[in-house]
């Protein structure tokens, strides 16, 4: 099984750079083995989507800015062969926003979106992240970056699994 990392950000306005939160789950041979959440102090002070997420300017004020917390992010991507997101371009877009703002270069593994996968290789319609966790009986504290990132991984653990029993059935 490949070794990949889930990734999940919540962001405090409309703006992809205004990442505020980033969970990542490393998962190598098909276990998680690694979790981590940081808080990022976005560009701009607006938080719009408090009622979501639950976090405000107070939470992340003295939180290290994307550009600050980037040696920390990359280090846990380093080996990953693979990221993947639930809505995986919703958070490829945030990525590579945050990377440009604070010039950096954007991490080189292709992203792999369990929406997409879920709904083509589990079968489960609505994809949404709590429908798919509420399916596979994956725990979920929704819009919590670290919570998702590691949902996402199981369910990509289980796409994963699906599609090597798939595999093997037709030898």
């Amino acid at each position: 099984m490949p070794s990949f990392v889930a990734i999940d950000f919540e962001t405090a306005d409309y703006g992809r750079d205004s990442a505020c939160s980033v969970g990542l789950a490393r998962v190598e041979g098909g276990k998680i083995v690694r979790s981590e959440h940081y808080l990022i102090r976005p560009p701009r002070q607006t938080f719009i989507f408090t009622e979501i997420h639950g976090l405000t300017w107070a939470d992340v004020k003295d939180a290290p800015t994307f550009k600050q917390l980037w040696p920390r992010i990359d280090a846990f991507l380093k080996g990953a062969e693979f990221l993947a997101a639930h809505n995986a371009s919703f958070d490829k877009g945030v990525l590579h926003a945050c990377c440009a703002q604070a010039g950096l270069e954007v991490p080189e593994q292709p992203f792999h979106c369990t929406v997409k996968l879920a709904r083509n290789v589990l079968k489960i319609s609505p994809a949404k992240l709590s429908h798919v966790c509420h399916h596979l009986s994956i725990p979920l504290n929704h819009h919590n970056a670290l919570s998702d990132a590691e949902a996402c991984a199981r369910i990509m653990i289980t796409v994963l699994e699906h599609q090597a029993e798939t595999a093997q059935a037709k030898k």
